[in-house]
């Protein structure tokens, strides 16, 4: 962030904000903090004034005083650079401060920063800030999703978090004094939580996901038991099938990609093939492959079987369980039961009905490595 940025972030009122992405480069885990660090770069230093000239402006420190709402604007700026080559501003943060999670502590500023850096080297981070508000006379909560990779496995497993983290704000210096991080995922976040450690290790299993076109969606939260995710729209080409693991339907699908469609036009194959009941009784139950995000309802050929539609889903919100294994019918019902249950536990609004997400070939990928969804749509989601 330029000098004539930073100056205009700190005099403008604060505003309505959409969520913010950012991809990083490969990034880490725990490591013990360094005795020092080198400054940056001038840049840096040139935000250290005009941060700095921010707190000289405040009163006495006998009666003082903080624009939360400027430093809540602040923290929409500024965290979204948390794992990339600009990184945040350290000049905000006290340099004696308290960072914690569940399986890290840092008592200043220069140890959080060397953990991030170390992050970086092992994980590709795609940090997601939701909101941010003032939540206390002298606090700020932040709400955030983290997708990383572990590039260091051969399988390079993701792992996600999301949560929490509560900003501490010394009235004194008008600068961050705390920041500790609350995990949606486990029950215990004091540092040192065995279950936190617990949570890292059990995203490092396999699963098998093809290297193909999918729906695209973001996560918005990560339960023990569940994701909610929020999905784009997405085109599906349908039929008729019979129960939720069965397979009726699928080669008719399956040939309309192929080029058995009106104008015999071949379609690159997407993943996962979907099932979907549209009722509890399973009374209504079709079987549906996800086309090309790049297709649009007017560009894609019509089918020239009876009984194949084209359907554009609205997207929307889900929660979805992951599992392995094959998934028959009573795998998949008894996943939909314990999903169903989870959410109406959490105070969640479950539409009836639900879907089975394959995604892979049974023929030519291992059980324990499969990855199978179930997904169930919702109502009324807030992400508070």
């Amino acid at each position: 962030m330029s000098t004539s940025q930073f100056s205009d972030l700190i005099s403008r009122p604060s505003l309505h904000r959409r969520p913010i992405f950012r991809q990083c480069h490969p990034t880490s885990v725990f490591f013990s903090s360094p005795k020092k660090t080198k400054t940056k770069t001038l840049k840096s230093q040139k935000k250290f004034k005009i941060y700095q000239s921010l707190v000289d402006k405040q009163s006495p420190i006998k009666n003082p005083t903080v624009d939360m709402n400027k430093l809540v604007e602040f923290l929409y700026e500024d965290l979204p650079h948390l794992f990339d080559d600009q990184g945040i501003n350290r000049m905000a943060y006290d340099d004696y401060v308290k960072f914690r999670d569940p399986i890290t502590k840092h008592d200043s500023i220069d140890g959080y920063l060397f953990n991030i850096s170390m992050l970086k080297q092992l994980f590709r981070p795609n940090f997601q800030l939701h909101w941010a508000k003032q939540t206390g006379p002298y606090e700020i909560t932040t709400r955030w999703t983290m997708v990383m990779k572990f590039v260091l496995l051969p399988w390079k497993p993701e792992l996600v978090f999301t949560g929490t983290s509560v900003m501490g704000v010394n009235p004194e210096t008008n600068k961050f004094n705390s920041h500790v991080d609350y995990w949606d995922s486990i029950q215990n976040n004091d540092y040192f939580s065995l279950e936190g450690l617990l949570e890292v290790i059990k995203q490092l299993r396999i699963y098998k996901t093809p290297d193909l076109g999918t729906p695209s969606y973001q996560i918005l939260r990560r339960t023990a038991a569940y994701e909610v995710r929020k999905y784009d729209p997405f085109i599906v080409v349908e039929t008729e099938g019979d129960n939720l693991a069965g397979n009726r339907g699928f080669n008719d699908v399956a040939g309309y990609i192929f080029g058995k469609n009106a104008t015999t036009e071949k379609i690159p194959m997407t993943t996962p093939v979907f099932t979907q009941a549209f009722d509890a009784e399973n009374t209504k139950v079709s079987i549906q492959i996800v086309l090309p995000s790049d297709k649009s309802l007017s560009s894609l050929p019509a089918p020239s079987k009876e009984g194949i539609s084209l359907r554009k889903t609205e997207g929307g919100i889900a929660a979805a369980i992951k599992f392995s294994g094959k998934p028959t019918d009573d795998v998949v019902r008894e996943k939909e039961k314990q999903l169903r249950s989870s959410l109406i536990r959490d105070g969640l609004k479950p539409r009836s009905g639900c879907m089975l997400a394959r995604y892979n070939d049974p023929g030519r990928t291992w059980k324990f490595i499969m990855r199978n969804e179930v997904l169930i749509w919702l109502e009324d989601f807030k992400l508070d």
